[in-house]
Order: structure tokens, then C-alpha cells, then sequence
């Protein structure tokens, strides 16, 4: 039997995962696929908007332009969007690493426990890489 690509799947406008379906069926990789690449192409647009505010911030010190009120803004409006830069380049890189589990067949599967996350939680957190059992004994670890 053939093994369905969920890349090419195309979902009903108002398709949503349920908890009858088969876990991690095809429907429901690529109902995750399509929210996983459209934040990915909304974090790499974003990116682009911070590199031009950089690029914008460097031109304008070189030229000289304003007064010391003008360049300590300058300066923070740069601070924030290196901040929001270096925020998005992680988000990234959480997004790249579920495309990947989801093209090896882990996606919705603990990291600890390879048990299935569950749906639910996948639909309000589709970074999710641990059960809420897990999550919780893991931040209660870290304090």
C-alpha cells in the first residue's frame, strides 16, 4: 500500500483534526504541514522587515543624521528589532525542527516517551514536543 503524501493533500476550508481520527493520520500532517510552513513564511517575511530596519538604522548613523535624541531612539528601535530578530530566529528553528519530525514520522510523539502528545494539545500548542505530564514535571525541574 502506497504511502500518502500530506505535502499534496488538500484540506476542506474549515478542516480541523479530530480526536475520532487515526492519530497522525494524513489528514492531520498535513493540516499541521500547512500551519508549520505558513508560520515559517510569516517568520522569514518578518525577518526580512528587521534586516531593512537594521540596514535603514546603519545607513543613517553613517550619514550623521539627527541630534543625540534622535540616535538613542535610533539605538533602541535597533536593540528591539535585534531582539525581535534573535526571538524569531528561534522560533525558526523550533518550526524547521517539527517539519522535520513530521517528515520522519515523530511529529506528535514526546521526545521522552515517543507516546502520542494527543491532538488536543498539538491543536493549541503545535510546537509541542512532550506531553503536558512531561511539560509540567519539566518546568517544575528547571525552578
Amino acid at each position: 500500500m502506497a504511502k500518502t503524501d500530506y505535502k499534496k493533500i488538500e484540506l476542506p476550508a474549515k478542516y480541523v483534526p479530530k480526536k475520532s481520527e487515526p492519530y497522525m493520520c494524513p489528514e492531520q500532517k498535513a493540516y499541521f504541514y500547512q500551519i508549520l510552513i505558513a508560520q515559517k513564511q510569516e517568520i522569514t517575511h518578518g525577518n526580512n522587515g528587521v534586516l531593512n530596519a537594521v540596514r535603514t538604522s546603519d545607513a543613517d548613523e553613517i550619514a550623521g543624521v539627527g541630534d543625540d535624541t534622535d540616535r538613542a531612539s535610533q539605538e533602541q528601535a535597533l536593540t528591539l528589532n535585534l531582539r525581535m530578530s534573535e526571538r524569531d530566529s528561534n522560533l525558526l528553528k523550533k518550526v524547521n525542527a517539527a517539519l522535520d519530525r513530521l517528515e520522519n514520522g515523530t511529529f506528535g510523539y514526546s521526545v521522552i516517551s515517543n507516546e502520542e502528545i494527543g491532538i488536543s494539545r498539538m491543536l493549541a500548542r503545535p510546537l509541542a514536543t512532550m506531553t503536558v505530564e512531561e511539560q509540567e514535571e519539566y518546568e517544575a525541574n528547571r525552578q
